[in-house]
């Protein structure tokens, strides 16, 4: 995961993603297709203005920005953060600028994340506990009573 997210950011940071200046495009079949999306995901991420298709009549067309926006979002939404909080950090970038509040915002928003993630494989793991102890209470009472009924 920590893998994804920096070969997410690298991609953000390494092109424009705020400009589509010499910008080759990709309809919205071929975006869905890529990503493993949804059309309706696609037109719900840009009414939230995650994501700015250009328009050629009802034709959607997606920039190199809208790819890399759309892969950070997909990340984010994996790793547990809300739209509001991918979008807060995608809203941060500045191509001309260093960044710093965008990677510091992403960072605390990721530690925060993760200690919330930890504490929720902690709860998993001791459901997962529970329940073997359980299953394996109900398998002891089930083979005792079949015993005392095959006597």
């Amino acid at each position: 995961m920590e893998n994804n997210w920096s070969e997410a950011g690298n991609a953000a940071a390494g092109m424009d993603i705020s400009a589509d200046a010499a910008d080759t495009y990709v309809r919205i079949g071929e975006m869905a297709k890529t990503f493993g999306v949804t059309l309706r995901a696609l037109r719900f991420y840009e009414d939230k203005g995650l994501i700015s298709p250009r328009r050629e009549g009802a034709t959607r067309l997606y920039s190199r920005r809208d790819r890399a926006r759309l892969k950070l979002i997909l990340l984010g939404r994996k790793v547990g953060f809300s739209l509001r909080e991918v979008k807060q950090m995608i809203d941060l970038y500045d191509p001309k600028g260093s960044n710093v509040r965008q990677l510091k915002t992403a960072l605390d928003k990721s530690e925060k994340q993760l200690a919330r993630l930890h504490k929720q494989r902690d709860a998993i793991d001791e459901a997962i506990s529970d329940l073997t102890d359980a299953i394996s209470h109900v398998r002891r009472a089930l083979a005792e009573r079949q015993a005392v009924a095959g006597q």
